[in-house]
C-alpha cells in the first residue's frame, strides 16, 4: 500500500520556525547575559529570531585559471 502525497515527509516542512520556546528563550537570555538567577519564568522578553540565508560563492573563472597554472 503507498503513503498518500500529503503525508510524507519533505525538506520544505523543515523550515526555520519563527517562535522559540521557553527553554530555547532562557538560554538566549543566558548568552546575551540578560537572565538572572531567580527570574520568573513567566512573561520573558521577546528576542529575536536572526535567520541566516546562505549566499553562493561566485567563481572568477580568470583567477582561478592563474591558480591551476
Amino acid at each position: 500500500m503507498s503513503l498518500h502525497p500529503s503525508l510524507k515527509v519533505d525538506t520544505a516542512g523543515a523550515q526555520q520556525r519563527t517562535v522559540l520556546t521557553r527553554i530555547e528563550r532562557i538560554k538566549d537570555l543566558i548568552k546575551k547575559g540578560l537572565w538572572q538567577d531567580g527570574q520568573k519564568v513567566t512573561s520573558l522578553p521577546k528576542t529575536k529570531i536572526v535567520k541566516i540565508k546562505a549566499r553562493k560563492i561566485k567563481i572568477d573563472k580568470e583567477a582561478d585559471d592563474k591558480d591551476k597554472k
